[in-house]
């Protein structure tokens, strides 16, 4: 039987764009995704700390360095620019071995640099 249990999270990202016109996703800084190990088009949870919304998209890699969080699509619908945000990955795997994961934490700061 397999589980599935938190791999990282970015926590506390701020978000600096919506654009309601792109298809979706959540493009999100390249340095951050590595840091989380994060790939791209990755599934990924979306939790707004502002007004409590979740949702489920795909990553996909913003500019290295800028600390671009944008929330695209429909998801641009359920935040805003200054909201915080948590975004959570997961992995599965046998359950005896879940005991032993340690989920990746990448803490940033109001600019979205980890620290």
């Amino acid at each position: 039987m397999n589980i599935t249990v938190l791999k990282s999270k970015i926590h506390r990202a701020t978000v600096t764009g919506a654009n309601l016109d792109y298809e979706g996703s959540i493009s999100i800084d390249k340095n951050l995704m590595k840091a989380a190990n994060i790939l791209p088009y990755e599934l990924v949870h979306v939790v707004n700390i502002n007004n409590g919304t979740r949702f489920e998209t795909y990553t996909i890699e913003e500019k290295a360095g800028g600390g671009g969080i944008c929330l695209n699509g429909a998801a641009a619908r359920l935040g805003q620019p200054g909201d915080l945000i948590i975004i959570l990955s997961y992995c599965s795997l046998p359950y005896d071995d879940a005991a032993m994961v340690k989920p990746t934490v990448v803490r940033v700061d109001s600019n979205n640099k980890q620290i």
